[in-house]
């Protein structure tokens, strides 16, 4: 890959831009974690992995600035709550937080000098951690897949979505990597286009064959016997196997269902929520109404019409094949083999 998606750099978080792909390669360099945390809010960032890594980074930054506060623990409590308050879905983000803070709190009778070097550690460890889950998340799902294969992809899953290589693009890359010929159609995913910006560019810039199509062009698709697959990310799985991730997710899944289609959703360990039931558990964040009503600044609506914009859905677990996880490949009944993978 010719891009990185997050950098660390003598104490200074580098991300690119999400939001000005595939136009310009931009990156944004962060020495404040207020700034980290309104770029997770403001989708600079985006994708569960990649918005738990950032966080953890911006503690780490957090606990460098707090070397300058009146007292450190209160610092690092506010910036624990100003990364919760980001984004609700995403478990990563959460998992990302708890981690640094217990590492802070198992060294809390240590100089804080000493804590932070310690939570900037922790933060380049969450970040390789990452990159090496996805390509084993790969290497599972690559198995999963004929020698020729056609795979329709929502959203963007890819090392854009994480700290590297890409969770259901991940699949992808190990499938070509193990020399498979792979098709990929990728749904543009209204209304942020993290499809067409963002899936298109990676597959493109790692010259994987990739064909762009409207989200209602799916099921025509899938009807034309054009579709072996559906492999997709996620921002939360719950214990029983429901899976949010980005909205019209569900829609793929019925559709796969129909059709006689694998749907494969591929996430790391951390992305499971073992402490929830079911989806129906999992909150929904709502986006601006201004991400359905314009575009580039363009108004695309009529001004004062009502707008729901939910950036998330749950697909029920008795659409979902399997789940791929960094430790291996959970099918039904998900209850059982997501708990075996634990650990």
């Amino acid at each position: 890959m010719s891009f990185d998606t997050l950098r660390w750099r003598d104490g200074r978080l580098e991300l690119i831009d999400q939001t000005l792909l595939p136009v310009e390669e931009v990156y944004r360099s962060y020495d404040d974690y207020r700034e980290v945390a309104k770029a997770i809010v403001d989708m600079i960032v985006r994708g569960a992995p990649a918005i738990g890594v950032s966080a953890a980074y911006g503690l780490a930054i957090a606990a460098r600035q707090a070397l300058e506060a009146e007292n450190f623990s209160s610092y690092m409590e506010e910036a624990y709550s100003v990364f919760a308050a980001t984004r609700p879905t995403a478990v990563n983000l959460f998992w990302g937080i708890e981690r640094m803070r217990q590492k802070a709190s198992s060294l809390q009778d240590m100089a804080p000098s000493v804590i932070a070097a310690a939570l900037e550690e922790e933060a380049i460890a969450i970040d390789r951690e990452d990159v090496e889950a996805n390509r084993a998340m790969g290497s599972y799902g690559a198995a999963l897949l004929p020698d020729a294969v056609n795979i329709l992809t929502h959203c963007n899953a890819g090392a854009l979505a994480t700290a590297g290589y890409g969770t259901a693009l991940g699949v992808i890359r190990a499938a070509v990597e193990a020399g498979k010929r792979v098709n990929v159609y990728a749904d543009e995913t209204r209304p942020f286009l993290q499809g067409a910006r963002l899936t298109s560019w990676e597959l493109h810039e790692d010259d994987i064959p990739v064909t762009l199509i409207c989200d209602n062009m799916a099921g025509y698709l899938m009807k034309l016997g054009k579709v072996d697959a559906v492999i997709v990310g996620a921002d939360r799985i719950a214990s029983n196997g429901d899976v949010a991730n980005k909205i019209g997710t569900y829609s793929v899944a019925l559709l796969a269902k129909a059709h006689s289609i694998p749907f494969y959703v591929s996430a790391p360990i951390s992305t499971i929520d073992y402490a929830i039931s079911t989806g129906e558990e999992i909150p929904i964040e709502e986006r601006s109404h201004l991400e359905v009503t314009e575009w580039g600044g363009v108004v695309t609506a009529p001004k004062g019409i009502g707008v729901w914009n939910p950036a998330f859905d749950v697909t029920p677990a008795e659409y979902v094949t399997a789940i791929i996880t960094d430790r291996g490949v959970a099918t039904a009944p998900y209850g059982d083999s997501l708990l075996r993978l634990k650990g």
